[in-house]
């Protein structure tokens, strides 16, 4: 036990150890400020931090938001302009970020080094604690007025800011603005009533005095919660806590919170608009309803309402999922059904998409009659033990694939921590599934729980949210008088301030800081070796490779199996095959009976294609298909017998089911564009670089979307959808006879008990095909598109041919990218162009160098400035620090550890597309020794403007603002 390791400025509290993660807890308070510090102990080398701090702002300026990305500009000990950004690349970190909350505010980071983890503990606290907030930052980052020419008070008055752009690129997602709605709504007298990242038609009203007074009141330790993961000393890390930072506080008397929401006393119902800039706005209506729950603090309410919103909603056998997907008021549900638990007071969602407005009461009426019948008759028992069985293996698993494991284990407990809950109760589930697998064999539990929390719950709001073609024109117009009012009333004085301010801005951006006041590592820190799993078994007779991994009682397994010759329709047709693979009836089950065994015995099962080039030729590709799942040791044979079922029983008859999900799938597509825009723009750019960069963007990308609106167009035809079904059954007759291996992780002593399941399951079944046979045509050429949707924000991107992984040159192009987004991309058009992000890198599986820019307010000077950054890079002389930091960052990111599971299955597969640990260790080799000369050498010899491929992703009324000859494609 941990319990007396703690600092002298600290008082222990108490402790606890969770068996099934394999971690022991401790809650600690600083004696002088009472900020709480919960440390979760680990046998893990990746050790991570973070503080939060509750915001609560009572408006939609975006304070809280802003005040994140200020901070982060300069702090008492490192006075530089900019050094979050500036140790990102001075780091090992394997993650750093900040987040903005609905009521928190939290900085985290994660290293395996413990020099740097300590290095950037001391730059986190001095940005928390004793940030400067320059009134030039808070210009940068949150708004700012700035005349459209620069010096000229004859032209228009524009805004600028990180920030506003950043939201502005948000909120043209219709599912923000249908989430801030509900959330208006349900919340009429608390901070979640407003808009915690900022409404870009309120920010412009925040004042540098506003932000002020915000960091003055919430950034104290008083308010603070300190949270940390890993294997280092507790009373190291409080000692470094109270020298950097507490020692300078005393208590704050004001506590922050969020007050109980005032209850409605009967059900609200509301209509809203959100902008859709197309001429099409049919079925294009959002229906939502939303409840207010009880507390997330309690642990046993939470659960129970994640075990009723699972019952309710996580498949399509689940019986309020089953009516939203079934009916004929939408195309889909909801991506907002479930349950939100982060709030002090959680919310049951529920809606559907692809509507129109009058059809609100029915919509209504059709939850209600729903769950009317689930209060009266229940579910079946195995579904509300399957869907216990869900919550235990989400407990169990051991993540890290995304974020660092010990961060989502920390992101887990921080609600409770930040409503001053029991933040290790959180944790620690156990004693609250047992109980609940008692309670749930009482024969009313689920009927009890829908009557109380749902159906007699009078806090309830029906919103509805229609798309209205010119409001966004109407904002725009309004926005674009309101400045013109401003110019029209500006003084000299004030006109030449606004003048002045941005040179001075111009200027701290261009200024050359002494950046050795920040502390680093060096090449010398980076470990020799990097760590890749080994496999440690392999039976050719099946054949089965085995990886032994600290699983925590999972076992995970996986059917690869080549992909044959496939037609172009085929290889088009994968992504919905693999997406249905899974979701369709399986031998005497129909879908949603296959969907309620799934729940039973997996945690889940899915299928995928990978496609990718050689390590020394794109055009040379290879492809795989792979029927994947996961369970708990105690369901592994289960499991096994699934998988078998699924390949060689899998239908494609349930033509109505087919229709459903292409449907769901349209909408998807379309709602992921403004979130994703850099990435398909990304894909769009590279779309003649390789043939899988070519397949890639005609099923995943822009092209894709577009395929997908045609076919769900064509199945209003029945020959069609018999058609599509008929493709199905073809395509899969095709790979469930193609060659196939296996693959199991799990920890070592399942390994043979899980083989001899594996080989007795599949014994009697051989494929019947010997050769893949897969191939892709050619391709090597230019596009120059411009890509248009309803966005206030661009993405673009530009890319150029260059090498494979196994070229001398890729390694210099692979650190060229963090060289020019670190030396030059970064400020020209983040800090300067005001874009909320932008890069550049080496995709050596397209072989192609591609530069990009996300929610950004500029397009045409964004492309201008991709070319300037290697004019920059050949003409200029350069620090060697400056390539150090390259190297550094790219090297962080090959090592950046995943989960246990997750390490041996990219490892596996890395190596089917003949990226062994070998050759991977031989490329992170090179990447230690490439030098400027090599930076100046690859960019001189393939980032050639004249070759470059152009896409983004726009408004239409900006493509038609765009010279030169673009073709325009209307998503």
């Amino acid at each position: 036990m941990q319990v007396q390791d703690c600092y002298a400025s600290f008082i222990f509290n108490r402790a606890e150890t969770i068996a099934s993660l394999g971690v022991e807890v401790a809650e600690y308070t600083h004696v002088k400020t009472g900020a709480k510090h919960y440390h979760i102990a680990a046998d893990n080398e990746e050790n991570v931090f973070l503080v939060a701090f509750r915001t609560v702002p009572m408006d939609s300026t975006g304070v809280a938001h802003i005040l994140e990305h200020t901070a982060l500009c300069g702090s008492e000990n490192y006075p530089v302009r900019d050094p979050f950004f500036m140790m990102t690349r001075r780091s090992l970190n394997t993650f750093m970020n900040a987040f903005t909350s609905s009521d928190w505010t939290a900085y985290p980071f994660a290293s395996q080094n413990t020099k740097d983890f300590n290095n950037l503990l001391d730059v986190y606290l001095d940005a928390a604690f004793f940030s400067r907030l320059d009134p030039l930052d808070f210009a940068q980052e949150g708004h700012r007025m700035e005349f459209a020419e620069a010096g000229d008070k004859t032209s228009p008055l524009v805004y600028k800011g990180v920030v506003l752009n950043e939201m502005k690129g948000a909120m043209s997602s219709p599912i923000s603005t249908l989430w801030q709605t509900l959330s208006k709504y349900l919340f009429p007298t608390t901070t979640y009533h407003y808009n915690s990242g900022g409404d870009p038609e309120s920010i412009t009203d925040l004042s540098y005095d506003e932000l002020l007074e915000f960091y003055r009141t919430h950034y104290h330790p008083s308010n603070a919660v300190f949270m940390t993961f890993g294997n280092m000393s507790v009373s190291d890390l409080q000692q470094r806590f109270e020298e950097r930072a507490l020692n300078k506080f005393d208590k704050l008397d004001v506590e922050i919170g969020v007050d109980e929401e005032k209850p409605y006393h009967a059900p609200v119902c509301v209509e809203e608009a959100y902008a859709l800039d197309q001429d099409d706005i049919s079925a294009k209506t959002h229906h939502v309803l939303g409840w207010l729950m009880g507390h997330s603090t309690n642990l046993e309410e939470q659960l129970k309402a994640h075990l009723l919103s699972r019952v309710l909603l996580d498949n399509s056998a689940s019986p309020l999922r089953h009516a939203l997907e079934t009916t004929d008021l939408g195309t889909a549900p909801s991506p907002m059904c479930g349950l939100e638990d982060s709030n002090r007071q959680m919310s049951f969602m529920c809606g559907i998409e692809g509507s129109e407005a009058d059809c609100a009461s029915q919509f209504e009426a059709l939850v209600l009659e729903t769950l009317e019948k689930v209060a009266e008759e229940g579910v079946p028992q195995e579904m509300l033990e399957a869907q216990l069985h869900q919550l235990e293996l989400i407990q169990r698993e051991i993540s890290g694939d995304g974020h660092p494991y010990g961060l989502n284990l920390i992101l887990a407990a921080m609600p409770s921590a930040i409503h001053r809950g029991d933040a290790i109760a959180l944790l620690n589930l156990d004693p609250v599934l047992e109980s609940l697998h008692e309670q749930i064999k009482e024969p009313d539990f689920v009927q009890r729980l829908v009557k109380e929390w749902l159906l007699d719950n009078t806090h309830r709001v029906r919103l509805t949210l229609r798309p209205d073609a010119n409001l966004a024109k109407r904002r725009d117009q309004v926005e674009a008088d309101n400045l013109e009012a401003v110019r029209q009333q500006l003084s000299d004085t004030e006109a030449q301030a606004l003048i002045d301010q941005a040179a001075a801005l111009e200027e701290r951006q261009m200024q050359e800081d002494d950046e050795s006041i920040l502390p680093k590592v060096t090449i010398n820190d980076v470990p020799d070796e990097m760590s890749i799993p080994e496999a440690t078994g392999k039976d050719p007779k099946l054949p089965l490779t085995q990886y032994e991994q600290g699983t925590n009682g999972l076992v995970y397994q996986q059917i690869i199996m080549d992909l044959p010759a496939l037609s172009d329709d085929e290889q088009r047709l994968l992504p919905l095959y693999s997406h249905l693979l899974t979701e369709m009836g399986c031998g005497d089950r129909n879908y949603m009976e296959n969907q309620q065994y799934q729940a039973q015995v997996t945690g889940s099962v899915h299928a995928y294609s990978s496609i990718r080039g050689a390590i020394d030729s794109e055009q040379d590709v290879k492809g795989y298909f792979t029927l994947a799942g996961k369970a708990l040791v105690s369901k592994q044979a289960e499991m096994t017998a699934l998988l078998h079922e699924t390949l060689h029983h899998a239908r494609f008859d349930e033509q109505a089911r087919i229709r459903e999900i292409v449907a769901q799938q349209r909408t998807r597509k379309e709602q992921s564009i403004t979130g994703n825009g850099h990435s398909l723009a990304i894909m769009a750019a590279l779309a003649q670089m390789s043939p899988a960069a070519r397949l890639a963007h005609d099923t995943r990308g822009l092209e894709g979307i577009r395929a997908t609106k045609q076919l769900d167009d064509r199945l209003n035809d029945e020959a069609e959808l018999q058609a599509l079904s008929d493709q199905l059954c073809a395509l899969h007759e095709k790979i469930k006879s193609a060659p196939r291996q296996f693959l199991v992780v799990a920890e070592a002593e399942q390994q043979d008990e899980l083989a001899k399941t594996l080989a007795d399951t599949w014994a009697d079944s051989t494929a019947t095909s010997t050769e893949s046979g897969f191939a892709l045509e050619s391709v090597r050429g230019q596009v120059k598109q411009l890509w248009t949707t309803s966005t206030q924000v661009n993405f673009c991107a530009k890319a150029y041919e260059t090498v494979t992984v196994e070229h001398e040159d890729s390694a210099a192009l692979t650190v060229l990218g963090d060289f020019l987004r670190n030396g030059y991309l970064h400020r020209a058009i983040r800090e300067q162009g005001g874009a909320y992000g932008s890069g550049a890198g080496q995709d050596s599986a397209d072989a192609a160098f591609r530069f990009f820019s996300y929610r950004d307010p500029r397009l045409s000077e964004t492309l201008d400035d991709f070319d300037k950054s290697v004019a920059w890079l050949l003409e200029e002389d350069h620090d060697p620090q400056k390539l150090e930091e390259a190297i550094l960052g790219v090297v962080s990111s090959i090592d950046r550890p995943g989960s246990p599971a997750g390490e041996a299955k990219q490892a596996f597969h890395s190596e089917l597309f003949g990226r062994t640990p070998e050759q991977r260790k031989r490329f992170r080799a090179r990447i230690l020794k490439v030098t400027i000369d090599d930076l100046k050498r690859v960019a001189k010899t393939y980032l050639d403007p004249a070759k470059a491929s152009l896409a983004v992703v726009t408004s239409e009324a900006a493509a038609k603002e765009m010279d030169g000859d673009f073709e325009i494609i209307a998503i």
